[in-house]
């Protein structure tokens, strides 16, 4: 990676753009082939997306900016912790303020096969409450995130298909579309990404409900390369609906922090 980049914050703007300008990226006639000169399928960018480097745990304050259609503000201070077990991840998320959401967390564990059990603890009531498969289309503590969207979606749990190669600013971007198969349990009919080649990051994502229309768009807003892993500092969830945001904003990321596995427990969430 060029050095420069590597140290320069990205804004979603003319910035943002010119910095992603700096990759060598392959012409339209070759992007769409892997290393070995295979051609490079849905399936297999969706793998590479799901794959690409997390480090082995990861440690990262964040604050949560919630915006309604007449511009009023409320923001939430959290941590979040991550760790991987080989292929599956288990995260909690822990909220510090403001006073009415203070102690809430939550728990996510991927079992494999598919399977994420979630849970979220409420200090207000002192009990955890499991989510259960009904309630993945819910939002997450008000947010315009679903549980559903708080889990990594398995490759096999869709059908892929790059179907177009784009610009997004001056980046370029396969168009992946990614459709639930019957048997999966999903609130969407269609998730349409725009992922930064080379990188394999989804800086921009619509999602469409079982009618086919568009509910919701998701977009990076800045991106940094903290410990040579390209992490979304910023990202933006907007309801088209309801006309209301979320804006994450992520900072003191530090990975492979050697966290205990008793972090990702229940007793851990309820304390």
């Amino acid at each position: 990676m060029n050095d420069k980049l590597n140290s320069i914050i990205i804004p979603f703007v003319l910035s943002f753009f010119a910095a992603f300008s700096l990759f060598s990226t392959p012409s339209f006639a070759d992007s769409n082939s892997a290393q070995d000169g295979f051609r490079l399928s849905g399936k297999a960018l969706a793998q590479l997306v799901y794959d690409r480097e997390n480090g082995n745990d990861s440690l990262a304050r964040a604050t949560m900016v919630l915006i309604n259609k007449s511009g009023r503000k409320r923001v939430r201070e959290f941590t979040i912790y991550t760790k991987d077990y080989g292929p599956l991840q288990k995260r909690l998320i822990r909220f510090h303020s403001p006073a009415d959401i203070e102690g809430t967390g939550f728990l996510s564990i991927e079992k494999g096969g598919g399977v994420t059990e979630q849970f979220l603890y409420l200090p207000a009531l002192r009990r955890t409450r499991r989510v259960v498969s009904s309630q993945k289309g819910h939002r997450f503590v008000n947010t315009d995130f679903t549980y559903e969207d708080m889990e990594r979606r398995p490759v096999e749990d869709s059908d892929h298909e790059i179907v177009d190669e784009e610009k997004v600013g001056n980046i370029d971007c396969w168009v992946l579309e990614s459709r639930p198969k019957k048997e999966t349990d999903s609130q969407y009919s269609l998730i349409k990404s725009w992922v930064a080649k080379k990188i394999y990051v989804p800086i921009m994502v619509e999602y469409l409900d079982k009618k086919g229309k568009l509910i919701k768009k998701y977009r990076v807003n800045r991106l940094e390369n903290v410990q040579n892993i390209w992490t979304e500092t910023e990202v933006v969830m907007e309801d088209l609906r309801k006309k209301h945001q979320t804006i994450l904003k992520t900072r003191n990321v530090v990975y492979n922090t050697h966290l205990e596995d008793r972090v990702f427990t229940r007793q851990n969430l309820e304390i």
